[in-house]
C-alpha cells in the first residue's frame, strides 16, 4: 500500500455526515406548535386538573376540607409544571401539604365517600418521575421518598370501614406505580444525558468544521504570501536581489494573496455570524484550472489532468467541493514543504465500474527532500508529512482535515512518499450512483438516471 491511510471514522452510509439525525417527514409538522398555543394548552390543562381536584374535595361535604384538598392537589400539579429551579420547593410543599391534609381528614368526621384523591395521587407519581429525572440522587431520593409516604397514607382519607377491603390491594398497587414512575424517571434521565452528549458531539463537529474552513480559506493564501516573501529574502541573501520589475510583480502577488485571504476570512465570518443563512456556494471542478494556474505563477510548474467525463457531468456538491479541497491543500503543502520541487502533477479522473464509480484525485511532486524518508507515513496526528525535510512542521492539520472531509462523503485519503522521489497525496471519493449523460441535469443516485459510463 502506498503511503498511509489517515484513520478517520467513516460514517454509516455513503454521503451522510457523521452524527446526522433523520426525522420522519410528518413529525416536525405534528409537534410544531407555536409557543402561544402551548401556553394556552397548558393553562387549559391546569384549570381542568385543578377543577378535578376541587371536585374530589367537594365529595367530603365540607367547604374547608374541599379547599384543603384543592391546595394539596394543586401543589403537586404545580411542581410538575414549574421551572426547574423552583421544582424542589414546590414539590416539597406539595408532599407536605398532602400529608397534612391526610392527617387533618383523619381527625374530622367529614370523609369522602367515593375517592381518596385520584388527581393528587397521579400528581404525586409525576413528582416522583420529575424528581428522579432532574435532581441528583440524594435530593431525588428525599423527594421521591416523601411522595411515596404521601401515597401510602392517602388512603386514610376514606372512612375506616373502607380500610380492610382497599388497603391490601391499593397500597401495593401504589407502590408498584411509584416503582414504575422511578423507572420512567431514570429512563428520561438517561435520555437527557444522551441528548446532552449528542449536543456536545454536534458542537464539536461544528467546531471542527469551522476549523477546517478557516484552515482551507486562509492557509492557502497565507502560504502564497510566505512563499513570495521567502523568495525575495533568499534571492537577496544570495546576492541576487530582484530587479524593480520583479519586485513589483512579487509584491503584486503578495497583495493579491492577501486580498483573497481577507475575502475568504470575511466570507467565513459572515457564515459564523449568520449560521442560519445561505451557505457559500461550493467549489466546482472547473475552478481547479484557476487554482493550478495560480500555483504555477507563485511556485513550481503545475500540470492539471481532468477527466472530461467529470466536467461534463453534474457531480454532487459535496464531492466536487471535497475534490477542490484535496487539490488546494495538497498544493499548499507543496509550497510549504517541497521547496526543491520543480513540477507538480494534479490528476482527477473517474475510476471504478459503471454502477459504482468513484473520483480518484492524485497530487504528486518531485521534491527531492522527500527522498530517504524510508516510506515514513503521513503523521496521522499532526496531518503533515513526516519526511519532508527537517524544517517541515509536524503539527499541522491539513491532511487530517482532508481525511475528515473525505470521510463525510464516504471517501479516503492517503499520503506518503513516492517510490524514488517526490510525494503523493491520493483521495478516492465514491459517487452515489452512475454519472448522468452529458446534457442531463439529473444528479447521481436519481432513480430516473439511465446513463452508463463507457469502460
Amino acid at each position: 500500500m502506498r503511503g498511509a491511510h489517515l484513520g478517520v471514522p467513516r460514517p454509516n452510509g455513503r454521503g451522510a455526515a457523521a452524527g446526522e439525525r433523520r426525522t420522519l417527514p410528518g413529525m416536525n409538522q405534528l409537534f410544531d406548535v407555536p409557543a402561544g398555543g402551548r401556553r394556552i394548552a397548558a393553562a387549559c390543562a391546569a384549570v381542568l386538573l385543578t377543577a378535578a381536584a376541587a371536585t374530589e374535595g367537594a365529595d367530603t361535604g365540607s367547604l374547608p376540607l374541599a379547599a384543603a384538598w384543592t391546595v394539596s392537589g394543586g401543589l403537586p400539579l404545580a411542581a410538575v409544571a414549574v421551572r426547574r429551579d423552583r421544582f424542589d420547593a414546590v414539590a416539597a410543599a406539595g408532599v407536605l401539604a398532602s400529608c397534612l391534609v391526610t392527617l387533618v381528614t383523619t381527625r374530622v368526621a367529614a370523609r369522602p365517600d367515593t375517592t381518596f384523591g385520584l388527581v393528587e395521587t397521579s400528581a404525586l407519581l409525576l413528582v416522583v418521575v420529575r424528581a428522579v429525572r432532574l435532581r441528583p440522587p440524594p435530593r431525588a431520593a428525599a423527594l421521591a421518598g416523601g411522595a411515596l409516604v404521601a401515597l401510602t397514607v392517602i388512603l386514610l382519607r376514606l372512612p375506616p370501614s373502607e380500610y380492610a377491603p382497599l388497603v391490601p390491594f391499593v397500597v401495593p398497587a401504589l407502590w408498584f406505580a411509584a416503582a414504575l414512575a422511578t423507572a420512567l424517571g431514570l429512563y428520561l434521565r438517561l435520555l437527557d444525558r444522551y441528548r446532552a452528549q449528542e449536543h456536545q458531539a454536534g458542537l464539536q463537529a461544528q467546531r471542527l468544521e469551522y476549523a477546517r474552513e478557516l484552515h482551507d480559506f486562509v492557509g492557502h493564501h497565507v502560504t502564497a504570501i510566505v512563499a513570495q516573501t521567502k523568495a525575495v529574502r533568499y534571492a537577496t541573501a544570495a546576492g541576487r536581489p530582484p530587479s524593480p520589475e520583479e519586485l513589483d510583480g512579487m509584491l503584486a502577488a503578495v497583495e493579491e494573496a492577501g486580498s483573497q485571504a481577507m475575502q475568504s476570512m470575511r466570507a467565513m465570518v459572515a457564515v459564523l455570524r449568520a449560521p442560519g443563512g445561505p451557505a457559500a456556494a461550493g467549489a466546482e471542478l472547473a475552478d481547479l484550472r484557476a487554482l493550478t494556474e495560480h500555483c504555477s505563477a507563485a511556485g513550481p510548474a503545475t500540470a492539471l489532468t481532468l477527466d472530461p467525463r467529470l466536467t461534463a457531468a453534474a457531480l454532487p456538491p459535496g464531492v466536487a467541493a471535497t475534490v477542490h479541497q484535496v487539490v488546494r491543500e495538497s498544493l499548499t503543502n507543496v509550497r510549504k514543504h517541497a521547496r526543491g520541487a520543480g513540477a507538480v502533477t494534479v490528476d482527477v479522473r473517474l475510476a471504478g465500474d459503471t454502477a459504482c464509480p468513484s473520483v480518484l484525485v492524485s497530487v504528486t511532486d518531485d521534491g527531492p527532500d522527500a527522498a530517504g524518508s524510508g516510506g515514513a507515513p503521513a503523521d496521522a496526528d499532526g496531518g503533515e508529512p513526516s519526511g519532508r525535510g527537517a524544517g517541515a512542521a509536524r503539527c499541522g492539520y491539513g491532511l487530517v482535515g482532508l481525511a475528515e472531509r473525505a470521510a463525510m462523503v464516504g471517501g479516503t485519503v492517503t499520503a506518503g512518499p513516492r517510490p524514488g522521489v517526490g510525494w503523493l497525496v491520493e483521495a478516492r471519493i465514491p459517487l452515489p450512483g452512475p454519472l448522468p449523460a452529458p446534457g442531463d441535469d439529473r444528479r447521481p443516485g436519481d432513480d430516473r438516471t439511465t446513463a452508463t459510463l463507457e469502460p
